[in-house]
């Protein structure tokens, strides 16, 4: 089971303010279904792999497993339309026209999803991009992956983009001439040996790279930043900074939450400031090892499948670990970049922590609804399809507007990327350590989105292609 993404992805920034973001073109990440669950769509009208058959599988998907069956259309034929994701989003349309289906159904490769899910497996150049204006800066470089080993790394602007250093192209030219999408075919695509010119500023200059796109594994937890405690004033502060969540980010997890239980850490900062969503079952895990003072018997979670499949509702309760910590205070980072497992996480603790639970930076996403998996095997077919919603013990959660409503203390700050993440200095991450430590702060507007909170020019957009691979959907804005 999974909780995902988004279509478009925003993330703002005032001079130093920060956004909001999501995930990819649809659902978020996920897994297959929990072993409760059987699902058993009609098998496809041949056993071909044709157009029609695969959108008969995702109809017949949709049909039997649909959250939302009173908002599919009584009759569509697929005729009119020439890929499966066309269809799906055709079938989609009410939903999300009323906001809650924001390109979350969608189909995917079964092979490279269980890749990523299972170790983050990629092809790239290994960062995240994003928009301001007309400009493309990097927001973070992953480890162990091209583009960090050539000298991109967060806060550096691509000026232009070239197969060769004779024929490099300004990225302000692109988007004059062809849009986003025109910036994505000049980067080329991701496949392991595909090669780029970039002119490149950072503090180091303008200088041109060449930078080869090879295949890598995204780190959930970062090794240069992903962990960290730090000094607040003579108060000790526990920070994790949380890419995806993904199985890899299990051991990873309860390795950094043993150390801060042994420091007897009781305040942090929880740092999803570009969360795209991710395996429930991980959201779970970071639950329990947040949840050390929680009873057993408190809910973390109930989760809500259609009428006709509420058979699998279920209840999920805290469930303490051997490295569970018991926080007194939580500072949740958030961008509109923040969707889905990252959004349970830090609903699941308004009931407990209260005031004490605070957002941090922008209003996230809003996508308080996961996706199932059901397989066309023969096909690389997987149809994620939201089938079920989330809530917290309290009930509360139908935030599509995001979670500035929800959560009892907001704190608005910029996302700052003239420094590193996990820098004390960073505007979210100070503004986060203010909170923990009980400075006061200026409270995030509920029900503003990213969008509308800044002008055009100040916007930060996450690009997405419009055929987004599986990293692409579950890590916003990477390539």
């Amino acid at each position: 089971m999974k909780l995902g993404k988004l279509k478009n992805v925003i993330i703002i920034l005032t001079a130093a303010t920060t956004a909001c973001g999501g995930g990819g073109s649809g659902g978020g990440g996920g897994s297959a279904p929990p072993t409760s669950i059987t699902p058993t769509p009609p098998p496809p009208t041949s056993s071909s792999c044709s157009l029609r058959s695969r959108q008969d599988f995702a109809f017949a998907v949709l049909n039997e497993w649909y959250l939302f069956p009173e908002l599919l259309p009584s009759s569509l034929s697929p005729a009119s339309y020439t890929t499966v994701q066309d269809y799906i989003d055709a079938l989609t349309a009410t939903a999300r026209a009323q906001g809650k289906d924001r390109f979350f159904t969608y189909v995917t490769s079964i092979q490279e999803e269980n890749a990523f899910f299972s170790s983050g497996s990629t092809a790239g150049f290994g960062v995240r991009f994003a928009y301001q204006g007309n400009r493309l800066f990097v927001i973070e470089a992953f480890e162990g992956a091209p583009a960090l080993a050539a000298g991109l790394d967060r806060g550096t602007e691509i000026l232009a983009i070239g197969t060769t250093g004779s024929n490099l192209v300004n990225v302000s030219d692109i988007l004059a001439t062809q849009g986003a999408n025109g910036v994505t075919d000049a980067l080329g695509p991701s496949t392991a040996g595909t090669s780029r010119v970039l002119r490149i500023s950072n503090a180091s200059g303008t200088r041109d790279v060449t930078v080869t796109k090879g295949n890598f594994n995204i780190d959930p937890l970062s090794t240069r930043y992903g962990v960290k405690t730090i000094d607040n004033g003579g108060q000790r502060v526990g920070y994790i900074n949380m890419r995806t969540f993904i199985s890899t980010a299990d051991n990873q997890l309860r390795t950094a939450f043993a150390d801060f239980r042994a420091q007897g850490i009781t305040n942090f900062v929880i740092d999803f400031r570009y969360n795209g969503g991710g395996l429930v079952s991980t959201a779970e895990l970071m639950g329990d090892l947040l949840g050390g003072n929680r009873l057993s018997s408190d809910v973390f979670t109930f989760t809500r499948f259609r009428p006709s499949k509420s058979s699998n509702n279920e209840t999920r309760r805290f469930s303490a670990q051997s490295q569970s910590v018991s926080p007194v205070k939580i500072a949740f980072i958030s961008t509109g970049a923040t969707a889905s497992a990252s959004e349970l996480v830090m609903n699941s603790f308004v009931p407990f922590l209260g005031v004490n639970a605070a957002l941090v930076g922008s209003n996230s996403f809003g996508k308080p609804v996961g996706q199932i998996a059901l397989d066309q095997t023969a096909c690389d077919d997987r149809i994620r399809v939201v089938a079920f919603a989330k809530e917290n013990a309290a009930g509360q959660g139908d935030y599509f507007n995001g979670l500035a409503q929800t959560m009892r203390t907001t704190c608005a700050a910029a996302d700052d990327i003239t420094r590193p993440l996990g820098d004390p200095q960073e505007a979210s991450l100070r503004s986060a350590l203010d909170f923990l430590a009980g400075r006061s702060c200026t409270p995030v507007i509920a029900g503003q989105s990213a969008q509308s909170a800044m002008s055009q020019k100040e916007r930060r957009v996450l690009p997405l292609p419009e055929a987004p691979n599986v990293a692409q959907r579950e890590v916003p804005g990477s390539y």
